[in-house]
Parts: structure tokens; C-alpha cells; sequence
């Protein structure tokens, strides 16, 4: 079925840190088990680049390695260009969304309300059981 979804760094730590709700996680869990989540090389930056104990590190980075990565590409160059200059919005955030936009993936996210005046961005929520997918 190829990548669904795209994973916004919250949700990682969420997920790696047991603050998903039962029905987020074993959602996530199923999706992750059918590699349809995907996280933007900011993600991979952002998850990689915190200082955590052993454990928690091996398991981002065994997390980072069983997920596709998308790239800062062109287009994500120009989708996040034009969310900077349409919307306020921090560059990480932008980054974001804009490589969720540019391959057609809804976001997954705890923080829907930094995304959610952006245009056609799809946003769902793993910690709220009515936006997780059926």
C-alpha cells in the first residue's frame, strides 16, 4: 500500500514515551507494522538530535531506520517558501507540513492547532480517538 502518513516529531516521542492513548498507539503500532508512516528528514533531525538516555536513543534510532525518510527536496523547498510567505508559521513546522503537502499525506500530530490554518493540510490527531482512522 506504500506510505499513508506522515509523522510529526510529537507523535515519535509520544509513541517512544507511552503517551499515546491505548487506541493512538495500537492504531500507530498497525500502521507503523505496514510501513505506511513516514517522517520528514526534519523529524529524523529533530528525533536524533536530542540528548536521551541509551536506551531511548537505540530505540529512535532504530525507529528513524525502520521508516521511510522523505527528503528536503524542491518541492517541499517551494511548498514550505510559500507557507512562510502565506502563513505564520516557524520554519520546523513549515518544513512539516510542507513535506506532508508536497507528497499528499495527512500529518500526524498531537499539536493540530500549529498546523491547522494551513490550506489543504490534512491533520490528524493520534491522542484524540474520534480523528484516528477506523
Amino acid at each position: 500500500m506504500g506510505t499513508q502518513f506522515l509523522a510529526d516529531t510529537n507523535v515519535v516521542i509520544d509513541l517512544v514515551l507511552g503517551r499515546l492513548p491505548a487506541a493512538g498507539a495500537a492504531w500507530l503500532d498497525a500502521q507503523l507494522a505496514a510501513q505506511r508512516v513516514a517522517i520528514s528528514v526534519i523529524t529524523r533531525i529533530e528525533l536524533l538530535g536530542k540528548l536521551v538516555p541509551d536506551a531511548e536513543s537505540n530505540f529512535l534510532k532504530n525507529f528513524v531506520q525502520s521508516v521511510v525518510v522523505l527528503p528536503l527536496d524542491e518541492p517541499v523547498v517551494a511548498q514550505t517558501i510559500a507557507l512562510r510567505q502565506q502563513h505564520r508559521v516557524k520554519l520546523p513546522d513549515a518544513l512539516i507540513a510542507a513535506t506532508a503537502l508536497a507528497h499528499g499525506l495527512p500529518l500526524l500530530t498531537r499539536n493540530v492547532g500549529d498546523f491547522r490554518a494551513l490550506p489543504n493540510l490534512a491533520v490528524i490527531n493520534p491522542h484524540d480517538a474520534g480523528q484516528v482512522p477506523g
